[in-house]
């Protein structure tokens, strides 16, 4: 087992443990830890010697880039660093090679040991060594100096650094010891059958020597040797094997065949412990289909993805921690997501290892450059891809490669024209476009086990590929449904939708690879609003879709100047609220291979008592349940100011078969006789009733008559909460046409309230005053104007969007919360004391998603508060039964007060007087 191997670590040292769990050798010492350091900001430390230079000034952290807090350093300086490290260190075994490894480092780097060279490196993204043995000294002190430069070059591959740039060493570093000759490499090549090929390569000290190559896997499952003549040098191998009655790997059963393999002989044993997972992963048409889908192993997947940008706070793009690896990996899965596209970078070993055992699929992104894509460019891209895909080969997580991105470095001109689109002319030149066929295909040559995408496009300018992905970035159901309508009926073989330069489509299978609505709203983006309400949706419109067979939502995590994440950047939770509509509702439901598309807007206003009849799609990609009758369970209900009430319910059969999406019987609903939001909650469920998927969808009911309709005891006067008489708020607004209120800071807003005549019936025994409110959190945008940040090309490197300042900015509901009390007052008399714990908003605020004014902005979208009820105490009803009259004042403290009225919020009314 390769944790078994894993040697007692040193807690004190950051990352202590192996980096390469698929590639390890028990010999070896962790470098990382406290290095000395020296900025050499006029470029003079090699004319200078520094390599002999005892006395730099500042200590490092390794592995953490000089830019990240971690490091100690925590400057973003371009330039030049030196490294410096001495230890006393030796083989356990007299007679082996020693070698100083890297896990990356960035940008271009020379090495010493003991003021002698021994080797050079460019790039800043791939793993290399050097063989260190003939200059260093075993039981002697031994000096290693590490000399890098990062002058973010217009030909460098950076990727999307700007988050937090990885300056210098941002991997772990080690040494390690190996015999005179030893395996530099193996590929797997696995079959379903069991079948595995391997390409290996030995690198031999000595001359025509005689060796064995063993593998033992999967405790008895793999005991396979091989016989070896060693020459000097490089000696390639190929072998195969066979797994008798193989587990095949997949994101619900990620089975590992773990073990080692040796290289024996008389100069000692090489000893690898490493695994392989046996999976297919491929593409292929079903039934009448004329396009493909993904398969893995044989059967269609339908890919739940997320884009992972990788960066934390502390460490950038180094991980503080190994646990921090497992973790990530295990807050997608549970979120019931199967894949992931790691963004703009190759992701660090050990965090594929923990997708390889936790089963994540996993789509890896080659880093681009920011210049123009000149020889030298493509020269530093092409070295780095090669180093990306030589050593993540056996990763059974990694299904595809993706060469590019958005044509970043692909457009010639200046670096603000790689965002250039639309009906700007393009700068993806011709030549360039073959140059990018030339890597898809090289791609394929060197990796044909995987999908290779040319570049994953915003711009409609695929070249060849093996799917045909493509972005958006839109807010609005109207605007998804077009969309995903348009980019559907134009995919087919021979289409030129999405494809440049005259090339055209194949059969390719169809799939989304970024998509959200963090960019889909006019004046600066979304900010930090709500996002539940809208992914609900857009995933329905996506399962509508036979041809669709996969996304990629922005994103896993929010990231400095996109907050648009399932988690905050902390890994804390988000709160989407959809319990609210189905009980025990999770984003998990969204994600189920087998579902059931209610095909609908999130919301339709219809009038009471209306019946509605609504579509339904079974959407199955797994064959789980084919074969078998699944029962759908529905309940129409909705919340009559705090109680629940069900205005229908039913259950009906379905025989659950093949693949696809295909039609259920409509259903059929009979609305509420009164004012409000209904909600039809949906379940899916087997012959045993357990769970298998859960959806819903939202009417708001309406009466027609003017203070609505609500089955209450006695009569009710309905005031807009925009009616007020007076107020006192530092910062007074509306919002949603005058359907919400603010009031900012500590105030009060007043009422004058005038119930009807009394039809001389009897006195006033009860008053109820009914409203909904929540706190009010006090943005810099309330408080100074909102500020639109036209972003550029600095946005795609991580520049801060000062989100307060954003005027579509309203906080999803957060851990941190805004609470307020809201105290009613009637003639001066307190009616009643309520705590408003939060100022929230997601997918719970129906009212004020559905009443947006227009779909590229956000008024405070998802908002909503918590229904009040206070009675008049009956000292006062004598003189209102009078009167009829009074002043209602609803007061709070700082925290503010938010008022939401019939058309805002979750419950449909405004302020709300009932009287008997």
């Amino acid at each position: 087992m390769v944790s078994s191997l894993l040697k007692s670590i040193d807690s004190a040292i950051p990352r202590p443990e192996y980096p390469r769990p698929d590639w390890q050798r028990a010999d070896w010492l962790n470098l990382n830890g406290a290095w000395q350091f020296q900025f050499d900001t006029a470029n003079e430390g090699r004319k200078g010697n520094w390599q002999d230079r005892t006395d730099f000034e500042e200590t490092i952290t390794v592995p953490f880039s000089w830019a990240s807090p971690l490091s100690g350093i925590g400057r973003d300086e371009k330039g030049i660093g030196w490294y410096r490290r001495s230890l006393n260190w030796s083989p356990a075994e007299a007679n082996s090679r020693l070698f100083l490894r890297f896990g990356a480092v960035d940008y271009a780097c020379e090495i010493w040991i003991n003021g002698v060279a021994a080797g050079s490196h460019r790039g800043g993204y791939g793993t290399f060594e050097f063989d260190i043995t003939n200059v260093w000294n075993c039981g002697q002190d031994n000096v290693i100096v590490v000399r890098v430069e990062d002058f973010d070059g217009d030909d460098q591959a950076r990727g999307k650094q700007g988050y937090g740039e990885i300056r210098g060493i941002w991997q772990p570093v080690w040494l390690e010891a190996r015999p005179q000759a030893y395996v530099a490499s193996a590929k797997f090549h696995t079959s379903m059958n069991g079948t595995v090929k391997v390409t290996a390569v030995i690198e031999s000290a000595l001359e025509d020597e005689a060796a064995h190559l063993h593998f033992h896997f999967g405790g008895t499952a793999v005991q396979h040797q091989l016989p070896l003549q060693l020459q000097a040098g490089r000696n390639e191998i190929e072998t195969s094997f066979t797994v008798e009655e193989p587990q095949l790997w997949s994101p619900e059963h990620p089975h590992l065949y773990e073990g080692e393999l040796l290289l024996t002989g008389e100069f000692g044993t090489d000893t690898i412990s490493t695994y392989f997972g046996i999976r297919e992963i491929g593409t292929a048409k079903l039934g009448e289909r004329d396009y493909r889908w993904i398969t893995l192993n044989g059967k269609p997947i339908y890919l739940n993805g997320t884009l992972d940008q990788s960066y934390h706070r502390t460490g950038y793009f180094t991980y503080p921690t190994d646990e921090e690896m497992h973790e990530d990996i295990y807050l997608m899965k549970r979120l019931g997501l199967n894949f992931v596209r790691i963004h703009i970078k190759p992701e660090e070993p050990r965090k594929l290892y923990w997708a390889d055992r936790l089963g994540l699929l996993v789509m890896e992104d080659m880093p681009c450059f920011w210049g123009n894509p000149d020889e030298t460019a493509r020269a530093a891209y092409e070295s780095e891809a090669a180093e990306t895909i030589h050593r993540d080969y056996n990763h059974p997580s990694i299904i595809a490669w993706v060469m590019f991105n958005e044509t970043w470095g692909l457009k010639t001109g200046s670096a603000a024209t790689a965002l250039t689109g639309g009906s700007q002319p393009s700068s993806f030149l011709p030549e360039t476009q073959e140059w990018v066929r030339q890597q898809y295909r090289w791609a394929k040559q060197l990796d044909p086990t995987r999908i290779v995408e040319d570049h994953s496009p915003c711009n409609n300018d695929h070249v060849e590929t093996d799917i045909n992905t493509w972005h958006f970035y839109m807010n609005g159901y109207e605007q998804v449904r077009t969309h995903l309508n348009e980019v559907v009926s134009q995919t087919f073989a021979g289409s030129s939708y999405n494809y440049i330069g005259g090339n055209t489509q194949s059969d390719a299978p169809l799939m989304n690879s970024e998509c959200g609505n963090v960019w889909g709203i006019d004046d600066g983006g979304a900010g930090d609003s709500d996002l539940a309400w809208h992914y609900r949706y857009m995933l329905n419109e996506f399962r509508r879709h036979d041809k669709l067979c996969g996304f990629v939502f922005t994103e896993f995590r929010d990231v400095t100047n996109e907050f648009n994440g399932y988690y905050r950047l902390d890994g804390t939770d988000k709160h989407f609220g959809y319990e609210a509509y189905v009980p025990d509702m999770t984003l998990r439901d969204l994600h189920t291979a087998d579902f059931v598309v209610i095909d609908a807007p999130p919301c339709q206003t219809v009038n009471a008592g209306d019946t509605v009849s609504l579509k339904l799609l079974r959407s199955s990609y797994s064959d789980q349940y084919h074969g078998q009758t699944l029962y759908i369970l529905w309940e129409l209900w909705h919340d009559r100011l705090g109680t629940r009430i069900t205005d229908g319910r039913g259950s009906f059969g379905v025989t659950w078969s093949d693949y696809g999406v295909s039609a259920l019987p409509d259903l059929c609903l009979s609305m509420p006789m009164e004012d409000a939001a209904a909600v039809l909650a949906l379940q899916l469920v087997d012959a045993k009733g357990n769970m298998i998927t859960r959806n819903f969808t939202t009417f708001d009911v309406r009466s027609g008559e003017k203070d609505g309709q609500y089955s209450l005891d006695g009569g009710w006067l309905s005031i807009p909460v925009a009616d007020y008489s007076d107020h006192s708020f530092n910062y007074e607004w509306k919002v949603l046409g005058g359907h919400k209120v603010n009031g900012g800071e500590a105030g009060k807003f007043v009422y004058e309230i005038v119930l009807p005549e009394s039809d001389g019936e009897g006195v006033l025994s009860e008053i109820e005053i009914m409203f909904e409110a929540s706190a009010k959190r006090m943005l810099a945008r309330n408080r100074e104007g909102a500020k639109i940040h036209q972003h550029g090309i600095e946005f795609m490197h991580g520049a801060n969007a000062n989100v307060e300042y954003n005027p579509n900015t309203y906080y999803m509901t957060d851990e941190e919360v805004q609470s307020s009390d809201v105290s009613v007052v009637i003639n001066g008399i307190t009616a009643g004391v309520f705590r408003l714990e939060d100022d929230p908003a997601d997918s719970r605020g129906m009212l004020s998603w559905h009443y947006q004014a227009t779909e590229r902005k956000l008024e405070e979208g998802g908002s909503y508060g918590y229904l009040c009820k206070a009675a008049v105490p009956s000292r006062l009803l004598a003189k209102l039964n009078e009167t009829r009259r009074f002043t209602l004042e609803l007061q709070s403290g700082d925290g503010g007060l938010a008022l939401y009225g019939r058309n805002a919020g979750r419950y449909p009314i405004d302020l709300l007087v009932r009287y008997r």
